[in-house]
């Protein structure tokens, strides 16, 4: 096992922060692409195809990635963590499967604040059983309060695109576009839409978890991210098969170029998260994903919108209260200060 320094927190929060600005540009290449193929499965998995050509090339051309890649297989062998770690990727392909077939349904604000509820969550519970590498975490007066605030700020950033139409599809994550809002459904054809993103969100911490874990025993994320993209590639690959066997393909693929960069983004928060868990926490490393999210959505919807987009002020003050939010709940707070 390669012991490498623990992160401070003032270093890992903005590296945490810094990955979670990639998940909306990644949505946004995403969305096109399902868009532009008729076929959201399709889309992931071309996206997590690519990510994981990106991720054996630079396996085998990096030292760190050809060492890393030298202790999967003894790692696995010995047993060294449970031998479903290695299958944390197909928690990302489900995400991906939530994503396809929910979004139209709920919009994408509605689909951000369930994700987001279920992921901060599973943060507090997975510190606490100590699932990954950065041990036990107790569940404090503060870290509730902190995770409680940052879904209220994100269901107030996101309110504006309730409404649904052009404005509700250029969302949190940018998945797709047009999205209807889900304010005139019944409640009740609702419910699994809205139980599937939560889900989702959930095992998201569970990811981070196994992933981080996994990285303590290769040495280095590279390997970790390896794993994941090989498992998610697998489960995609399967599923599109047996759509395509029931339904008939999607439309051929674009030869733009930058349909192709969702994979290599999802390389970079991957690879970031399963470093950071060891240092900040699964909670500490989702909140700050969570925060650099909202700010990547923000910075597209003022630099580069999607017709119809208006950045209202909600949007704005809710991002800030989420970054407020992330130091309440991550800050070393002394014991008792919650009873003060």
């Amino acid at each position: 096992m390669t012991h490498a320094p623990r992160l401070p927190l003032a270093v890992g929060l903005p590296m945490a922060v810094a990955s979670g600005l990639a998940i909306p540009v990644q949505g946004r290449i995403n969305g096109a692409l399902g868009a532009r193929l008729g076929d959201g499965i399709a889309a992931a998995v071309v996206s997590f195809s690519t990510g994981l050509i990106v991720m054996v090339l630079v396996s085998l051309l990096a030292p760190r990635g050809r060492a890393g890649l030298a202790r999967i297989l003894p790692a696995l062998r010995e047993r060294r963590f449970p031998p479903y770690y290695a299958l944390a990727g197909g928690i990302g392909a489900f995400f991906v499967f939530a994503q396809s077939f929910t979004v139209g349904l709920l919009g994408i604000a509605l689909f951000t604040v369930a994700t987001v509820t279920g992921q901060t969550l599973s943060g507090l519970l997975v510190d606490r059983l100590g699932i990954g590498p950065a041990g036990k975490k107790s569940v404090t007066g503060i870290r509730v309060i902190g995770c409680i605030l940052t879904i209220a700020a994100v269901s107030w950033a996101v309110s504006p695109r309730f409404s649904g139409g052009a404005a509700g599809a250029s969302g949190a994550s940018g998945v797709a576009s047009g999205a209807a809002g889900a304010g005139a459904a019944d409640p009740a054809a609702l419910l699994l839409p809205i139980i599937l993103p939560v889900l989702a969100g959930f095992l998201m911490s569970f990811q981070q978890a196994m992933n981080g874990t996994a990285t303590v025993h290769y040495g280095t994320p590279i390997a970790a991210t390896l794993v994941n993209f090989i498992a998610g590639t697998c489960v995609l690959w399967v599923v599109w098969s047996i759509k395509v066997a029931v339904a008939g393909p999607a439309n051929p693929l674009p030869g733009e170029w930058w349909y192709y960069l969702g994979g290599p983004m999802g390389c970079v928060f991957i690879g970031l998260g399963a470093l950071l868990v060891r240092s900040l926490g699964v909670l500490v490393t989702g909140l700050g994903m969570i925060a650099g999210q909202l700010l990547g959505s923000l910075g597209l919807d003022l630099l580069v919108p999607t017709p119809g987009t208006v950045v209202e002020a909600a949007t704005v003050l809710g991002t800030l209260l989420t970054l407020a939010s992330i130091v309440v709940a991550t800050l070393p707070w002394p014991r008792g200060a919650l009873r003060r």
